[in-house]
């Protein structure tokens, strides 16, 4: 396959995963993450690691929502991870963090070049450490990003009885 057809399909699914993770925020009511606060959590955590595995080199990360990494006896009992917001940001900051983060990876994967194939997301050199090739961490972002936004669709769906749209491609939730 030539790199600009993988372009497109990549982007063609990794911007509808992301679009669901964007409408499944947008759909809950106002008030919503303070009544479900694992609703909250998730939501955040999506928009962190979005934007965290689209930065190659990860050590160049700077989130645009400020978090406090803490153990976890310290941690709120919905929170899914150690990366704790400073704070409850509104619905607003969190669709403008993914709005942004949908922008950078549509510029990452229509930039992808077969130099740029080769390069790799390291963490680090400690044993659990990720170290992919770039195209690996794309995908895994992708599933990350849309494991997360059904997780969200099924707490709306449970809580609210509403049921979201499914995205085959980007842009046709629009």
């Amino acid at each position: 396959m030539d790199i600009p057809s993988l372009k497109t399909l990549l982007w063609n699914q990794f911007g509808a995963s992301i679009d669901m993770l964007i409408q499944a925020i947008d759909a809950s009511p106002d008030g919503y993450f303070e009544q479900n606060p694992r609703f909250y959590y998730i939501a955040f955590h999506s928009a962190i690691f979005l934007d965290y595995y689209l930065t190659i080199p990860p050590e160049d990360f700077s989130p645009l929502l400020s978090f406090t990494q803490k153990s976890p006896e310290n941690r709120p009992k919905e929170a899914i991870d150690d990366c704790i917001p400073d704070r409850i940001y509104s619905k607003k900051e969190l669709l403008a963090y993914l709005r942004q983060s949908r922008s950078k990876a549509q510029t990452l994967i229509h930039s992808l070049t077969e130099e740029k194939f080769k390069l790799r997301f390291t963490e680090g050199e400690e044993e659990g450490d990720m170290d992919y090739p770039l195209l690996e961490i794309l995908l895994y972002n992708l599933r990350h990003t849309q494991h997360h936004a059904a997780q969200l669709n099924l707490l709306i769906r449970q809580d609210m009885d509403l049921h979201l749209k499914w995205s085959f491609r980007v842009e046709e939730l629009e």
